[in-house]
């Protein structure tokens, strides 16, 4: 039997995305999720912090200091191994979930 891993909402999935080649501040995020989504995806403010917070507490994230002068104070979010582990676990689990429905679909 495959080994269950648990599946990312499409939030989770986007922070840490933008967290994959460096750390960011959460406003940085939201912009950047948008930026990638093409505008189809928007994190609010409430979101973004309730599912960091979940995401630390899962051990996928870290909160770190900024070295920025004048923003010391700013929260910085990085994405631990297991937060990389994670992702790329996401990542197969997509692969498999359009190459079905290609296969059932058809490309089109």
């Amino acid at each position: 039997m495959a080994k269950s891993i648990e599946t990312l909402t499409e939030s989770y999935f986007y922070i840490m995305l933008c967290l994959y080649e460096k750390p960011m501040h959460g406003y940085g995020i939201m912009q950047e999720t948008e930026r990638l989504s093409g505008g189809r995806v928007k994190i609010g403010s409430g979101t973004m912090y309730g599912a960091t917070g979940s995401m630390i507490k899962k051990g996928w994230i870290t909160e770190v200091v900024s070295d920025e002068p004048g923003f010391e104070r700013r929260r910085l979010y990085e994405l631990t191994d297991e937060g990389r582990r994670v992702l790329r676990e996401e990542a197969v689990r997509l692969r498999e979930l359009v190459k079905n429905a290609d296969d059932i679909l058809g490309a089109y």
